[in-house]
């Protein structure tokens, strides 16, 4: 049936989308456009999003309930723009429901895009989560604006997204800086928030936490890891070599280790071991599959006493050879800019390890061919 330009005009006059990222599907053209978008510190519509709480007195006293000061602590703390006191909707049901306080809101979503997000996190979102739970609140930079696309190259995605999925509040904002001061939202979210972080937090000490501070570049937390798992896992028979001053064979053991934790990448990264690149062979190479990860070179050296008085000289020595072998000449070959990649020495003596490395571009050479400077 032909329906004229007005009609079409009413009918598209109007539409509602609601989610917790901004929707990203925005152009100059006759598509999706011209939106507008809500978000948690505007005022339009900000009492339509929860109930309020003259709503949920009205209701317990409907329903014979009487303990509001206790379904104040547990559901409301909800502030969208300049409007307080918003109570958790789906948990006032489940209270009114069963006339018991409990975490209703916490099978609601799987929340693996959070989980995903603080994998990919610096050691310093846990510092932050736990004066969070700790009653406390923290002041960071965010993006209310940011698109689904960003939330994995934008410092603060996670509190973003936190914030947008009502895990969080904001106390204060000041607009002109973008920093909101923020607090968890209410004691149903604490609790929610203390078992969820138990379990994504529950792997930093295991190889898992391992190769997250590997994508992070975290240093320290790949050496205090890695010396964890080898203290764990390695023994003195393993990391021997069978033949006298056999720095290969000593090597190929923790070669193969480290080829076996990185196989978690399979699917974010083509890892090759001993292929020619350059003047030579590097150890391990991890092609990114993704646009916006970096590549990375690893180098093992085991020590022979002979030739290195020390892990740290191992470490320079492996870098050394990365840069003088110009073993990253494949992944320039694949168009990935010399900015973003980055390269690791890991060196090892019996169940002591030692690992140094960045991007390539920013290391510190003159530290790395002074034999007498201290890699820190």
């Amino acid at each position: 049936q032909k329906i004229g330009v007005s009609e079409r005009l009413a009918i598209l006059s109007h539409g509602f989308r609601s989610g917790i990222t901004r929707i990203a599907k925005e152009s100059i053209f006759s598509d999706l456009n011209n939106l507008k978008v809500v978000s948690v510190t505007s005022n339009l519509y900000s009492d339509c999003f929860g109930f309020t709480e003259k709503e949920v007195f009205i209701a317990m006293n409907d329903y014979g309930l009487t303990e509001k000061d206790e379904v104040k602590k547990w559901y409301d703390g909800f502030i969208f723009g300049d409007q307080h006191n918003i109570y958790n909707p789906w948990s006032i049901i489940g209270y009114l429901s069963n006339k018991l306080f409990d975490t209703y809101w916490a099978d609601t979503s799987t929340n693996s895009l959070v989980s995903d997000l603080l994998a990919h996190s610096d050691a310093s979102i846990k510092k932050d989560i736990e004066i969070l739970l700790g009653g406390k609140s923290i002041l960071t930079k965010l993006d209310e604006q940011i698109i689904f696309t960003q939330l994995y190259n934008k410092k603060g995605a996670l509190w973003s997204l936190l914030l947008a999925a009502g895990y969080l509040k904001p106390v204060a904002v000041n607009r002109k800086t973008k920093e909101y001061l923020l607090e968890i939202t209410n004691l149903e979210t604490k609790l929610i928030l203390e078992n969820k972080i138990s379990e994504w937090f529950n792997e930093l000490n295991s190889n898992d936490g391992f190769l997250k501070a590997l994508l992070n570049d975290d240093l320290e937390m790949m050496n205090e890891l890695m010396t964890e798992i080898a203290e764990s896992n390695f023994s003195y028979f393993d990391t021997q070599s069978k033949i006298k001053n056999d720095r290969k064979e000593a090597e190929s053991f923790y070669h193969g280790f480290v080829l076996g934790l990185l196989i978690n990448f399979k699917g974010r990264y083509n890892i090759i071991s001993n292929r020619e690149s350059g003047f030579g062979r590097y150890d391990i190479c991890m092609y990114p599959l993704r646009h916006n990860d970096h590549g990375i070179i690893i180098e093992f050296k085991s020590i022979m006493l002979n030739q290195e008085k020390d892990l740290n000289e191992a470490c320079r020595n492996a870098l050394r050879q990365i840069n003088e072998k110009d073993y990253i000449k494949d992944l320039l070959n694949q168009n990935i800019s010399r900015k973003n990649i980055y390269i690791y020495g890991f060196a090892f003596q019996g169940k002591k390890v030692k690992i140094y490395g960045g991007a390539e571009e920013k290391l510190d050479w003159s530290a790395i061919l002074n034999k007498h400077n201290e890699l820190s």
